[in-house]
């Protein structure tokens, strides 16, 4: 790609395209296909923190506008607009969940989580939960599917209380939603 030059967008610009396309709910991000514009000096810490060229971003709506258009492709992460797309560092995953409610029990039993950001997301067979554990420690990190691609970390409040909710089946302990069995860990590791 000799002689084209690559312009890196500001957090500002990209702030005013989106807002300037902003439609109502989420936008469309999976329709968006536009050139990629470079790398923005911006990261998602592991605690769900926003940094812009090293610095936390403090304002929780504008936050709540880069969520908004964060896309995941072949395991990066972009902010994009329907006219650019800059690429974006993601420490662990984009979001957190922060809270979640239980509604009924057993397979009934349905799970709502709301991430950092404001999304809410029911888990079942289309958002599942997944635990992943360390190799060397065996700690586990829970997530769940927000949205295309998009997980968020369970926060460790939250697990623990997933876990009181959890239940054995077929020799896994883990927990029901929307009729889904999410496995936790394999029965036969607990106490």
């Amino acid at each position: 790609m000799s002689g084209q030059k690559t312009v890196t967008p500001s957090a500002e610009s990209l702030a005013a395209s989106l807002t300037a396309a902003k439609t109502r709910g989420l936008p469309p991000v999976h329709l968006w296909n536009p050139p990629f514009c470079g790398d923005l000096d911006m990261r998602i810490a592991r605690d769900g923190t926003w940094f812009y060229q090293g610095t936390p971003i403090g304002r929780p709506g504008l936050v709540k506008l880069f969520a908004s258009i964060l896309k995941r492709e072949a395991g990066k992460f972009y902010l994009v607009t329907p006219v650019e797309k800059v690429g974006i560092t993601v420490d662990d995953a984009p979001f957190v969940a922060v809270d979640f409610e239980a509604q009924g029990s057993g397979q009934d039993q349905i799970l709502t989580f709301e991430t950092n950001v404001g999304d809410k997301a029911v888990a079942g067979s289309d958002l599942p939960i997944r635990v992943v554990r360390d190799a060397e420690t065996g700690e586990p990190s829970p997530y769940i599917l927000i949205r295309a691609d998009l997980e968020a970390l369970i926060d460790r409040k939250s697990f623990y209380r997933l876990v009181d909710l959890g239940v054995h089946f077929d020799d896994w302990f883990g927990v029901w939603s929307k009729g889904t069995f999410f496995r936790i860990i394999p029965s036969r590791e607990l106490p």
